[in-house]
């Protein structure tokens, strides 16, 4: 059994409404709600609007919440921004930062997904931090030296002794951008292996939590595959996408970490 305990995060992307989040919330609430996998720590990302709806429904049980983004700005004259003080209204207690998807289609910057890290530790919201090389940077044997870079900027984030985030709450989630969506998955051997990479740099990086930091395989997971991935000694659970808005499979994930 793993020191560090795993955890399953559902990444919704811009999907859901309220009947079809209803239905699912309640599948969860009949689940987990009962703690009937105390093993594992799950979280559920949905987009902006249902923050309140997952208030509602989750408050009660064990089930965390949280956003899929955070402004790097404080409050403000920023027009469309959601900054990580409203989270925390919201009863947040997560925000996905650095996805891929908000790497490319929003040219997000690893100067940015750190200044992303530093206001949520500001406001005391757990970060899960996204990383991960393209296909691309992969064939081009540039895996490590894509890593390398984002996790530093990161660690410069963390290290900042004004801001100080328990080593629970800091979370790095390594997503091959070639696996997102596609239905390709890295093999448990590839993702291990990327994983292995991130704790050592973190470590390396001067951030003493390198061994207790949670690392999350994101890339087309699904109950068939996650057993596999999550017996890897580095990954600590899954950032989930598509599979996290279907009950049956997003369950079946959560005891297959359960079972890590």
């Amino acid at each position: 059994m793993k020191a560090r305990k795993p955890l399953v995060a559902g990444n919704w992307k811009m999907n859901g409404d309220i009947v079809s989040n209803e239905q699912l919330f309640t599948a969860l609430r009949a689940d987990l709600g009962r703690a009937s996998v105390p093993q594992v720590e799950v979280v559920v990302c949905p987009p902006y609007p249902y923050l309140g709806q997952a208030a509602a429904w989750l408050g009660d049980t064990g089930i965390a919440w949280g956003a899929q983004d955070v402004s790097a700005l404080p409050n403000g004259a920023y027009t469309g921004d959601v900054s990580a003080s409203m989270l925390v209204d919201l009863g947040c207690q997560w925000a996905i930062v650095g996805h891929s998807e908000r790497r490319q289609l929003a040219g997000e910057t690893d100067e940015q997904v750190a200044a992303k890290v530093s206001m949520c530790m500001t406001h005391g919201v757990g970060v899960i931090a996204c990383i991960g090389e393209t296909l691309e940077e992969r064939e081009a044997g540039r895996t490590e030296a894509v890593l390398g870079r984002q996790v530093d900027a990161i660690v410069a984030a963390l290290l900042d002794p004004a801001r100080p985030l328990p080593a629970e709450r800091v979370v790095l989630a390594y997503e091959p951008v070639w696996a997102i969506g596609t239905g390709r998955t890295a093999s448990p051997e590839m993702a291990q292996a990327a994983h292995r990479f991130v704790r050592e740099r973190l470590a390396q990086q001067g951030y003493r939590h390198a061994g207790a930091t949670r690392i999350l395989y994101g890339g087309s997971v699904k109950a068939a595959n996650a057993a596999g991935l999550f017996a890897m000694p580095d990954v600590d659970g899954g950032l989930i996408g598509g599979a996290s808005l279907v009950a049956d499979d997003f369950l079946a994930i959560c005891r297959a970490a359960a079972g890590a």
